[in-house]
């Protein structure tokens, strides 16, 4: 089963980095990717992934990066503390307002590892990987995963790599979640996400 709300977001910061799918445009192509039929091509594995079940980086949301330790006080975009954003943020409760809601290219893990015209996906776009495509749980070289088939009846695999919580990866092999590029206008400390597990629709 897939487990998503469409309305769903994590904290950018909470102790947690969360595992994203990319996507593409049709130029400066520089590495392969899936046409699934969609509005966006994706590509065939996650940045720093060199096949498609491998869990390549973990990434805290707005940041380029993998690191030892994934939290508040680690992250490139506060000073700690939920109230003392630097970017990304639109209300003063939270830090400084910039009212900026989705990630610039030089914040964007995809486009600053990949270049060319890759990105992470938005919140449509990962909305409509959901909607429009068959979902299928299931076991690749030993590794658990989604098989998500497009209109196309082309595939690609979403592996099962669970999250990064301080220093530790938790849920693997049972839960993938990945990030969007856009956080919530009125609570910009968290960020849309699509959240996928083996047993909860």
């Amino acid at each position: 089963g897939v487990a998503y709300q469409k309305q769903d977001a994590f904290s950018v910061v909470s102790s947690l980095t969360l595992y994203a799918q990319w996507y593409k445009s049709e130029t400066n192509v520089t590495h392969e990717y899936v046409d699934l039929g969609l509005s966006v091509k994706w590509a065939t594995c996650n940045v720093g992934a060199s096949k498609p079940e491998d869990s390549g980086y973990y990434f805290a949301w707005g940041e380029t990066k993998p690191k030892e330790i994934y939290d508040l006080t680690t992250h490139k975009w506060c000073n700690g503390t939920y109230n003392s954003y630097t970017k990304y943020c639109t209300e003063s409760k939270y830090g400084t307002v910039d009212n900026k809601v989705t990630l610039e290219s030089l914040d964007d893990a995809a486009n600053v590892n990949w270049g060319g015209n890759w990105r992470m996906p938005s919140q449509e776009e990962l909305n409509e990987l959901l909607t429009q495509c068959t979902w299928r749980w299931q076991t690749q070289n030993g590794v658990n995963g989604y098989t998500v088939t497009g209109p196309s009846g082309n595939s690609i695999f979403l592996p099962a790599v669970g999250t990064k919580n301080g220093s530790e990866v938790k849920s693997s092999g049972f839960s993938c979640k990945y990030w969007s590029r856009t956080v919530r206008k009125y609570a910009s400390y968290l960020a849309y996400y699509l959240d996928l597990s083996s047993n909860r629709r």
